[in-house]
């Protein structure tokens, strides 16, 4: 049993050691890394624009079919 627990012991620091050295890797090769700030702003003001632009459009025809299904609840009354 001491065995057992000393195979299983030396595996998990194994391990966690060679886990250790890839979370170093990872963050040594993306750590200098800022990012491109203007291209996530651009990205998110395109889509509040498109989402708004659709919304715009599609609001009466929406409310048209909230207020169908609505009057249809109604009626099964």
């Amino acid at each position: 049993m001491k065995q057992i627990i000393k195979t299983y012991v030396k595996a998990e620091i194994g391990f966690r050691t060679g886990l250790s050295g890839l979370t170093k890797k990872f963050h040594g090769k993306f750590s200098d890394e800022q990012g491109d700030v203007p291209g996530w702003v651009l990205v998110v003001l395109m889509t509040t624009g498109l989402v708004t632009a659709i919304w715009t459009i599609a609001a009466p025809r929406l409310t048209a079919i909230l207020k169908n299904s609505l009057d249809a609840m109604n009626g099964i009354r």
